[in-house]
């Protein structure tokens, strides 16, 4: 029966996703809920999971194509599965003639269909949306072993982070098909687990070829080396035999040239390393050339990489004496390696683009900029960030004040928390602060939003933007959590900006940008001193306003009241102090 693969609806506000790019190809077999495609839309990129295991016998929208939420977007056969079986009975007659393993490697695609006939695939799953492909670093359980669902059966590098695979199912591990040091894309198979008590199972697949060579004369190791020479080398191999225990040992350690193909794809295997290598060397100041690889073919661990730092380390003392007359103070900055290259722009990168050209052409914007003495809440802050952490489970950093300060001014100056209705020509001053906070990611700017931020205390908001950060970053964000912001605020500081004129979003008409905090000397007004000159935490707070809606006026009356509320410092009670 045919199963249709559909675009689900992803969040209340989302009607259209692109496909940017298919997991799977037509003619391949799918799982259930085994990652299919990934799909872009204006709040977030996520993987749609098949609906039913079978094979894709049709795709119906092509990447970068454009389509409404419900629309068909591919087929999935979940009736026999004949198109996988069709290649089993090949396979099975191609050891039926030959008698002997062709290429050294057939044993595991052998094994494969029986192993997913009785068993369970492990597949490599989609580890981040960049993610292509993995290396295997570590099998936690050899073939015939006992594994139960979810528990850790493997490790896999990455070029962004290192993993552990969890077993799909409870069972007996009957046949590793990707070994240790060897690369695999995203989806393909890594090993098959069957019932529970089939491990005899899992010995005979392998051992199937063994025997084969066996009823062959004795020579038989002979033709493992020489594969593409048949059964008949084998029959002249005969006379040869005194000397076939001679050359008998050098086929054994050939037994891991066939692994070796894998890297051959990078021209010489001890010079193939995986990307999360290389860029650990880059860090670590250690020479790939200088580093003598231990994995299989000498392909270069990480390992290796963290034994060469180590060493180097170790050395470094006698030699510290002269570098450390004149130490760098630059900061050791790698060359990107996007440098020189054109590459294509990602969906997220022009779905922000196109945003941030409509807010500009639609509004008129303009920037007010005001100072703040913070140095009270930094000091408040210190002397409550390690019982709030411990109490609350979260950081406590300076962004919950502000965040407070923010939306407590905005219920007094609601012309800042309002939207501009064009078709109707109305305003709304709305009568909830739901707070969008700018976060840095990966894949480009994010503003996940606070829902109900006028409610909530400090630590009600530092836990929330914990939260809703922690996912952006982990590519967990849903397409709600990133809608329905009255306001924003952007911490243009913590990368060291004084301040920034922040561009208004969409539907909105005001943003909030948090300069960085540093001290200088500033005149203050002491009780007993009076006019003197103290060394004072200070920032800049830049708003960011649709003039159509809010006069300039206005804007500095609401960053006015943002101020005093800062400077005033009253959230002892918050903290627990």
């Amino acid at each position: 029966m045919a199963v249709s693969v559909s675009l689900p609806a992803l969040g209340e506000s989302v009607t259209e996703g692109t496909v940017t790019r298919w997991l799977k190809a037509e003619g391949e077999r799918v799982e259930a809920d085994e990652p299919l495609l990934e799909v872009s839309t204006d709040k977030v990129d996520t993987e749609i999971p098949a609906p039913a295991a079978g094979i894709l016998t049709s795709i119906k929208v092509a990447e970068d194509e454009t389509v409404e939420v419900g629309a068909e977007l591919a087929v999935i056969d979940d009736g026999t599965g004949a198109p996988a079986a069709a290649p089993a009975p090949a396979a099975a007659e191609a050891p039926a003639p030959a008698a002997q393993p062709e290429p050294a490697a057939a044993p595991a695609p052998a094994a494969a269909p029986a192993g997913g006939a009785e068993g369970t695939d492990v597949v490599l799953p989609a580890l981040g949306e960049s993610v292509t492909e993995g290396t295997v670093t570590r099998w936690l359980k050899e073939v015939g072993e006992e594994v139960s669902a979810d528990e850790p059966l493997l490790e896999v590098s990455t070029d962004k982070v290192d993993t552990e695979i969890p077993a799909p199912a409870s069972g007996t591990l009957l046949e590793i098909v990707v070994g240790e040091d060897e690369t695999a894309e995203v989806g393909a198979k890594l090993a098959v687990i069957g019932a529970k008590g089939a491990a005899p199972a899992a010995p005979a697949a392998p051992a199937a070829p063994a025997p084969a060579a066996e009823p062959t004369p004795a020579p038989a190791p002979a033709p493992a080396a020489p594969a593409p020479a048949a059964a008949a080398p084998a029959a002249p191999a005969a006379p040869a035999a005194p000397a076939a225990p001679a050359p008998a040992p050098a086929p054994a350690p050939a037994a891991p040239a066939p692994v070796t193909p894998a890297p051959a794809a990078g021209e010489g295997e001890g010079a193939y390393v995986t990307p999360l290598v290389r860029k650990l060397a880059a860090e670590s100041g250690v020479d790939l050339a200088t580093v003598k690889g231990t994995g299989v073919g000498g392909r270069i661990r990480k390992q290796d990489v963290i034994a060469a730092a180590e060493a180097a380390k170790q050395a470094a003392p006698a030699a510290a004496a002269a570098p450390a007359a004149a130490p760098s103070k630059a900061p050791a900055l790698e060359v990107s390696p996007l440098r020189g290259q054109t590459v294509k722009m990602p969906r997220m990168r022009k779905v922000i683009g196109d945003n941030m050209m409509k807010a500009l052409h639609g509004q008129a914007q303009l920037t007010t900029v005001v100072e703040v003495d913070i140095t009270a809440i930094m000091r408040m802050r210190n002397k409550a960030k390690d019982a709030f952490a411990q109490r609350e489970g979260v950081k406590l950093s300076p962004m919950p004040f502000f965040v407070k300060a923010a939306v407590q001014a905005l219920k007094a100056h609601p012309v800042v928390n309002a939207r501009i209705n064009e078709d109707e020509g109305t305003i709304t001053y709305f009568d909830t602060e739901n707070i969008g906070i700018a976060v840095d990611a990966e894949k480009g700017l994010m503003t996940p939003v606070i829902k109900g931020a006028g409610d909530l205390n400090i630590a009600g908001i530092a836990r929330k933007t914990a939260e809703l950060a922690g996912k952006v970053r982990a590519n967990k964000i849903t397409p709600d959590e990133l809608s329905g912001a009255t306001f924003t605020i952007s911490n243009t500081g913590s990368r060291g900006a004084l301040f920034d004129t922040v561009i208004v979003p969409p539907n909105q008409v005001g943003i909030l940008g948090i300069g960085a905090t540093v001290k200088r000397p500033v005149v203050i007004n002491h009780p007993d001193l009076g006019e003197t000159i103290a060394v004072r935490d200070m920032t800049y707070l830049a708003l960011s306003y649709d003039h159509r809606l809010v006069d300039g006026a206005d804007a500095a009356r609401y960053l006015t009241t943002v101020k005093q509320i800062l400077e005033a410092a009253e959230f002892e009670t918050e903290i627990g102090l």
